[in-house]
C-alpha cells in the first residue's frame, strides 16, 4: 500500500514538473526565437538586376539555404517566434542567369521600381 502511494506521489510530481513546460507563470521571463536571416525592405531595394553572386551575398548575407542542384536560386528565410507565441517569417528568393548576375527575386518583399 505506502510503495503504491509513494509511487503515485512520485507519478503526480512529474507531471506537474513536466507541465510547467507547457504554462506561463506571470513574472517569468520568456526569450524571442530568431532563426534564419534578417532582411529588411531596404536591402531589397538595393538589389538590381545584373549583380553579382558576390554583391548579392554583400547586400543580402549568406543565404540560409543553396541548392546543390540549383546553383542559380538562393534561399532566404526568417522566423521570429516572440515571448508571446506570435509567430512572424519571411523569405526571400533570388534567382540568377547563366553568367551568374541576379534576374529576379520573389518573396514576401516589394522591388523598388514595383517589379520582382
Amino acid at each position: 500500500m505506502q510503495k503504491a502511494v509513494k509511487l503515485s506521489i512520485a507519478t503526480a510530481c512529474l507531471l506537474l514538473i513536466s507541465a510547467c513546460s507547457y504554462l506561463k507563470f506571470p513574472g517569468v521571463y520568456t526569450l524571442d526565437i530568431q532563426q534564419g536571416n534578417i532582411i529588411t525592405q531596404d536591402m531589397v531595394d538595393q538589389l538590381k538586376p545584373g549583380m553579382t553572386k558576390r554583391q548579392v551575398r554583400f547586400v543580402l548575407g549568406t543565404p540560409l539555404i543553396t541548392d546543390t542542384f540549383t546553383p542559380d536560386r538562393w534561399d532566404y528565410y526568417y522566423s521570429l517566434k516572440d515571448a508571446n507565441g506570435k509567430i512572424t517569417k519571411e523569405r526571400l528568393t533570388v534567382f540568377f542567369d547563366e553568367e551568374d548576375k541576379l534576374a529576379r527575386f520573389t518573396g514576401d518583399f516589394r522591388a523598388e521600381n514595383g517589379e520582382s
